[in-house]
């Protein structure tokens, strides 16, 4: 990528970008374009660049795509006696959004797609004919229809490239090749759900259109996603930030600087965003009101929208908050990642540093002294991975829970799970583990603290099977475990490639199985914890803890947390008088491999990292 495509110096930008002035539009200097190779040269072993070829076979796939959209809405219009003179007219097309769209795929990343058809082809007509053409290609495999979505989607692989297609049908005879989506015009008479499958299209091409210079904001935000990926932060779906936002919050970055080259762009990124006076929210252009009715992101008119903690609005009509999962942990956890990335890029632009830096991986599983490991199993794949699904969706819930703990002041959860250690038992069990690091307050004083964690996680773990009693997706095998384990403990339940091990042995640091069924850590410790046994009279009492836990040296910090899985119990999960579980009253499964595997050697499947 030539540093000529990344700048234009001829003259001063002259168009006015953003809802403010820029903030300073000083030139690159040679400086800067020496600082910007080296980070195109950093950037590159992370695959966020897409080699020609690979690139050449998605626009090949896209193209087939397209044609195949053609033929069939030929095919429906002939079926539904369209008149030839029309037919011959009558076009559809696919469009694309998201990190394909901006330009900033990576290697191996799937498309978002929107096939856009005209007036007289339905939604049911995409879901059942589309449906059947695209099964009788060849090329394509793993294809599944989500109806149902809240985004319905056609989900498939197309000659070994993943691809997401939505689909939104608009009030014209035709759909002109030149057609831009961002015309709110189009939105008339347009259905929910068609309205928000062009939604993802309508906001890709505003951010384009909507900062000074691409490529400069193209190579920003590869930098940009990579080093959130890398700090365990980008994650819309548990509370931090998805593709979009950073997008926006890059995109803003680059209209306050207009001339500025990504080496700048990236510094200024963490500048402007590390001191960024949340919950004031990020506008890439003044909201304008299409009298269209629908509901837009406006605190003025809509009391929830007060409670935002990080808004950061698109800029298409109608104007939503992309970032409304955003808890008061993962806030305060993106603002210290954002003002340490400002303490490095100063070093980097003052030649103290390397690029490196910035994208080195924080070691998560030695930040914190204490986690919570959650674990949500099943007894078949198919069933593993609808379980898991739903488990992710609602993490933000618990780590809300978490939060509002008075003895608690952060949830940390890591965006990336990991295959849960393999049952040795004939059933066959699919599961994935999730790790939240949790921070106690301080607490002053010589008396005990006892934290009882249970009725924060035994309301998430309602909340989950619930939605999946409601849903009917539930089955008996589908269970979640949670954990309170030690930083030394973690090494037990994941995978060898997920934790660094100190240097240090510990020979007491295991997980030991006690008598009556509970856990009992206390053979670790800055603290200690036990779950006790729902089953036996001790039930409500803690295990002893040991002094010298965070809290002081004359302290003893004890944390009670229920052992899940939690049955439901008394009825069909599918209907009638279901009664979800309380943590004292169902019975303890079996004995876990969480709780048996000091000595002996686990194994994981691959995973990707």
């Amino acid at each position: 990528i030539p540093i000529t495509s990344q700048v234009q110096t001829a003259q001063l930008t002259p168009k006015h970008y953003g809802i403010t002035s820029p903030i300073s539009l000083a030139q690159p200097k040679e400086a800067d374009l020496v600082l910007t190779q080296k980070l195109i040269e950093t950037l590159r072993p992370f695959g966020v660049f897409e080699e020609e070829l690979e690139l050449q076979r998605r626009i090949l796939v896209l193209g087939k795509l397209n044609t195949l959209v053609q033929v069939w809405i030929r095919e429906i219009s002939q079926a539904k006696n369209i008149p030839s003179s029309v037919i011959d007219n009558v076009c559809g097309k696919i469009f694309t959004f998201g990190s394909y769209r901006l330009g900033v795929h990576t290697k191996g990343a799937d498309i978002d797609a929107l096939c856009v058809a005209p007036r007289h082809l339905e939604r049911s007509d995409f879901f059942s004919s589309f449906y059947e053409k695209l099964k009788e290609q060849e090329e394509v495999k793993d294809l599944r229809a989500v109806e149902e979505a809240f985004v319905p989607v056609i989900k498939l692989s197309f000659d070994g490239i993943e691809i997401d297609i939505l689909f939104a049908r608009l009030a014209l005879q035709t759909i002109p090749e030149n057609l831009d989506l961002r015309d709110d015009g189009l939105l008339k008479n347009l259905d929910i759900r068609c309205i928000r499958s062009l939604n993802g299209c309508r906001v890709t091409d505003e951010i384009l259109h909507l900062v000074p210079n691409i490529e400069n904001f193209r190579l920003t935000l590869r930098a940009i996603k990579l080093w959130a990926k890398r700090h365990n932060i980008y994650s819309n779906i548990l509370g931090f930030l998805g593709g979009v936002s950073w997008a926006m919050l890059v995109a803003r970055t680059c209209q306050l600087y207009p001339n500025a080259v990504a080496s700048t762009l990236v510094h200024k990124f963490f500048l402007v965003f590390s001191k960024w006076e949340w919950p004031n929210p990020v506008l890439l252009k003044q909201p304008e009101d299409c009298n269209l009715n629908l509901p837009v992101w406006d605190p003025r008119v809509t009391p929830s929208d007060r409670y935002h903690l990080m808004p950061i609005i698109t800029p298409a009509y109608p104007q939503q908050n992309s970032t409304y999962n955003v808890s008061t942990s993962t806030r305060a956890i993106m603002v210290e990642e954002f003002k340490r990335g400002l303490a490095i890029t100063d070093e980097i632009l003052l030649n103290k540093a390397e690029w490196s830096k910035l994208f080195e991986a924080p070691n998560f599983f030695q930040k914190y002294k204490h986690y919570i490991v959650l674990l949500a199993s099943a007894q078949t794949e198919k069933q593993h991975l609808e379980w898991v699904g739903l488990v992710e969706s609602k993490i933000r819930i618990l780590v809300g829970n978490l939060e509002k703990n008075e003895f608690i002041t952060l949830a940390h959860v890591n965006p990336q799970s990991f295959p849960g250690p393999k049952e040795e038992s004939e059933k066959e069990e699919f599961s994935t583990i999730w790790v939240i690091g949790v921070v106690f307050k301080k607490m002053e004083g010589p008396e005990n603290l006892n934290v009882d964690l249970t009725f924060d996680i035994q309301s998430f773990t309602d909340t989950v099977y619930r939605q999946a009693i409601t849903s009917k997706m539930f089955e008996a095998d589908m269970k979640i475990t949670a954990m309170h384990v030690k930083r030394k403990q973690l090494q037990q339940l994941l995978p060898k490639v997920a934790i660094q091990r100190s240097k240090r042995k510990h020979s007491s640091d295991g997980l030991r199985v006690m008598n009556d069924g509970s856990l009992d850590l206390s053979v670790d410790s800055d603290n200690s914890m036990s779950v006790p046994s729902p089953t036996g009279p001790s039930a409500a009492k803690i295990a002893p803890g040991r002094s010298g836990s965070i809290f002081g040296r004359s302290r003893t910090q004890e944390v009670k947390v229920p052992l899940f899985p939690a049955h439901v119990q008394h009825g069909s999960p599918h209907g009638g008088s279901s009664v979800l579980p309380q943590t004292s009253l169902c019975p303890l499964p079996p004995p876990s491999p969480l709780v048996q595997c000091k000595e002996k050697e686990m194994s994981y499947p691959k995973t990707s990292m």
